[in-house]
């Protein structure tokens, strides 16, 4: 394989992999009028912007497993926010490890696998030590106890990460707060490695904009509140999608029957919260430039799993609907042929770990089941994926798969048939409100071909990947309702 970018000094290239966490496609490079992203902004004309990224499990914990393995939900056995793709492969090679052993330093700050910071209560992350050689857990102000004491929440009581909460402060620097740490120990990291003779593989995990909302005031100064818009779903709606995908959306109650009030509040602390982390990202880049490691540097900017605010009168993740399953994609490189660009070829986040191997003159290797989108990076209007599939399960046991191609989605819940099929005609109805599947003699041949496709994309992600053994631990999901009930209530825990 002939390697696609140009090197400097024959010198292989480092890797910055920049993940936020909980963030949709709400940000300006993607058309939002509102949110301001101006660092994001002008990555984007450095990059291939990817206009349909779709992540494989919209909840943090499984989709950073599968993007880090390379591997599907199924695949790897990761359901919850405590499952590792160790536990079925012990002797999976993910993409941080596979660099490492080519040779890079590899290095984490803050949350990339799911991760959270030590000593946070209700912390249930788990991290992977052998993908590192070296780890830090920046903490700031926005996580003392005291500070947490002032955060509003929807409910008024506690559940600061599995709920609706926000918080201007008035006094904190954005230096001061954890992702500003985040930020700082990666400028230190990239000032040591730029004094090295080795590639670095360097992954920048942000905790925003994950609930709570916490930025400091200028961020809230942004935006006028009162004039935020809020979407109305009515209450006809809920006969309108089956009763599977209807119950994972009434899993907060509170958030279905939100006001306008709090819902501008929410959405007000989520805007703010994003420009935070943009500046963040900024300054990141900012050094990169800086130390003259640009054009020696892959640059990958993602998210884990897109958010809701009220569509389908939903909010937070875990839903089969675009604004769950999408997620903002963007591939910097030096030598690239098409900064600026932007690509409607679908694409999934297991697909960048081949993608970097192959920008990075590495062997792909055999046991993982994304695939390169480097020629789509070098021809925007290439088109490698018939359909992107997302999977959603554990909570109240529900369980479900979705496809988008480039026209529908096409979702199959694991109960209730024949009345558990969502169909959308994503040119005709981007917001996904009018299930067609509701008529299914109208479209019984369009029905078939869907079905057919998204059988197979299950398939496929369920097949033991080449060289890959299970372990004898293998089976993962619950047994009984009382398993259920505690996995639902960890993946509606804090960081989910």
């Amino acid at each position: 394989m002939t390697p696609l970018v140009l090197k400097a000094a024959d010198q292989p290239l480092n890797v910055l992999l920049i993940m936020t966490d909980d963030l949709n496609c709400d940000i300006g490079c993607y058309g939002h009028p509102i949110v301001k992203t101006p660092n994001l902004d002008r990555l984007a004309t450095q990059s291939v912007r990817f206009s349909a990224n779709f992540c494989q499990h919209a909840l943090c914990g499984p989709s950073r497993n599968s993007m880090l393995s390379g591997m599907y939900p199924d695949q790897i056995e990761c359901y919850n926010l405590k499952d590792t793709f160790r536990h079925r492969f012990p002797n999976a090679v993910p993409l941080p490890q596979y660099f490492m052993n080519k040779g890079y330093l590899s290095a984490r700050i803050g949350k990339i696998y799911h991760y959270n910071n030590p000593g946070q209560i209700g912390s249930n992350g788990v991290d992977d030590p052998a993908s590192w050689n070296e780890r830090y857990n920046p903490i700031g102000r926005d996580k003392d106890l005291e500070k947490e004491k002032k955060i509003e929440t929807l409910t008024g009581k506690g559940g600061l990460g599995a709920q609706l909460s926000w918080y201007s402060d008035p006094t904190g620097k954005p230096e001061e707060h954890t992702d500003g740490k985040v930020a700082t120990q990666a400028i230190e990291l990239l000032q040591k490695y730029s004094k090295g003779n080795k590639p670095f593989f360097l992954g920048v995990g942000f905790y925003k904009p994950h609930t709570p909302y916490v930025a400091p005031k200028k961020y809230f100064d942004l935006y006028d509140e009162a004039t935020l818009p809020v979407i109305h779903t009515p209450d006809s709606y809920a006969n309108t999608i089956p009763p599977a995908a209807l119950k994972t959306l009434k899993t907060h109650l509170e958030e279905w029957n939100i006001t306008d009030e709090k819902a501008r509040k929410a959405i007000h602390g989520y805007y703010a919260v994003i420009s935070f982390v943009d500046d963040q990202i900024g300054r990141v880049l900012a050094e990169l430039d800086r130390l003259g490691l640009r054009d020696k540097t892959i640059i990958l900017f993602t998210s884990d799993n897109g958010y809701h605010l009220g569509e389908h009168r939903h909010w937070q993740k875990q839903t089969l609907f675009q604004n769950a399953a999408q997620v903002p994609l963007m591939i910097s490189y030096p030598g690239m042929k098409n900064p600026g660009k932007t690509t409607s070829a679908l694409c999934e986040l297991v697909d960048c770990y081949p993608t970097l191997c192959e920008l990075a003159g590495l062997p792909i290797p055999k046991a993982i089941s994304g695939i390169s989108q480097v020629p789509v990076l070098n021809n925007p209007e290439t088109t490698l994926r018939t359909s992107a599939l997302t999977y959603h399960g554990t909570v109240q046991g529900k369980e479900g798969y979705s496809i988008v191609t480039d026209r529908y989605r096409f979702t199959r819940w694991n109960e209730g048939a024949p009345n558990n099929i969502e169909l959308y005609d994503r040119q005709q109805d981007p917001a996904e409100m009018n299930n067609l599947a509701q008529h299914p003699e109208q479209y019984p041949e369009l029905i078939k071909t869907l079905n057919k496709e998204l059988q197979k994309r299950i398939d496929q992600g369920k097949a033991i990947p080449e060289g890959l053994t299970p372990s004898a631990h293998s089976g993962n999901k619950p047994k009984s309702k009382k398993d259920q009930q505690k996995l639902d209530e960890e993946n509606n825990s804090p960081e989910g």
